[in-house]
């Protein structure tokens, strides 16, 4: 059994590391609840923007622009991919970038040839330390999720689609669902769906729109702010359920350290209790053979010998 200063010693350093993961545990609350607060101010804008090109959609019953054409890969050729990937800039968050590491394993598999755009030092080390192509210059932190960072993301994003680099663009994301686990998810960025505006046209009957140029050429410009807007709820969504990651990842911690250190002291006291007892065994023992010296009758007995 280890002595009372070894345990001692590991008592003191769990009660550190708990501090740490206490500390880390209220950032993190705090980190989440600003990120929420963030994306509320700024949801009324891009809410607008999406009724905005539901209005579009009524006076385009048919539309042949790239954001919203499905392109058919000519004969013999494959469709080209691209996955916009969020991960963390650190680790101790539990399973969060496992799961999401893990998706774009699988759909790498599908497609081998697939571009990766990775969002997050964590990402971009595994995808360094796996010798797995991705695009190394593109470089955007997880932390602190930013609308000026989400438009960046979105015009590198469709500079390749533009060129026709890429045909189609996915996104993989976890989804932060307020007492409920995260989810890791796969959404396609583009080309766009009609039926994502459809449901959240505003009534507007009776008023007349006119659109300049045509409602073409609108779309084409509304378009790029409405993905920023999108890019930027995927990357607050995404950090809110890494920062309740680390949260439920530094609270279990410190409910183990505390498990840890109950049974570290009752060691400790254990091995204490029997330093004690030794001692007073040693000197009760002491304390009688002096005694024994000191009394008559040893004195009488040691002259017959004599």
């Amino acid at each position: 059994m280890p002595g009372a200063e070894e345990i001692k010693a590991r008592i003191n350093s769990i009660r550190d590391t708990k501090k740490v993961t206490d500390a880390m545990y209220m950032i993190s609350s705090v980190k989440m609840r600003r990120a929420r607060r963030d994306v509320e101010s700024t949801k009324p804008y891009f809410d607008a923007l999406n009724d905005e090109i539901a209005v579009l959609f009524r006076y385009m019953p048919e539309t042949e622009n790239r954001y919203f054409h499905v392109p058919s890969p000519e004969k013999g050729k494959h469709m080209r991919h691209g996955i916009l990937l969020i991960t963390s800039d650190k680790g101790l968050a539990g399973s969060y970038n496992q799961s999401a590491i893990a998706l774009a394993e699988d759909y790498r598999r599908r497609h081998p040839e697939t571009v990766f755009f990775v969002v997050g030092e964590y990402g971009r080390q595994y995808f360094i330390s796996k010798k797995i192509p991705f695009r190394e210059d593109f470089i955007y932190p997880a932390e602190h999720p930013s609308v000026w960072e989400a438009k960046k993301i979105c015009l590198e994003l469709l500079e390749y689609y533009n060129d026709g680099r890429l045909d189609e663009i996915n996104v993989i994301y976890t989804d932060y669902r307020p007492g409920k686990p995260s989810e890791c998810r796969i959404s396609c960025l583009l080309p766009l769906e009609r039926s994502r505006f459809s449901s959240e046209a505003r009534d507007d009957k009776g008023q007349k729109y006119e659109f300049y140029p045509n409602p073409d050429a609108v779309l084409e410009n509304v378009v790029p702010s409405y993905l920023s807007g999108y890019i930027y709820s995927l990357l607050v969504e995404s950090y809110c359920s890494e920062q309740e990651a680390r949260i439920d990842a530094m609270s279990s911690a410190g409910k183990n350290a505390e498990n840890m250190l109950r049974e570290l002291r009752i060691k400790y006291n254990r091995v204490r209790q029997a330093a004690i007892t030794r001692e007073i065994t040693e000197i009760t023992a002491g304390a009688r053979a002096i005694a024994k010296k000191k009394s008559p009758l040893s004195r009488k007995s040691q002259k017959q010998v004599e």
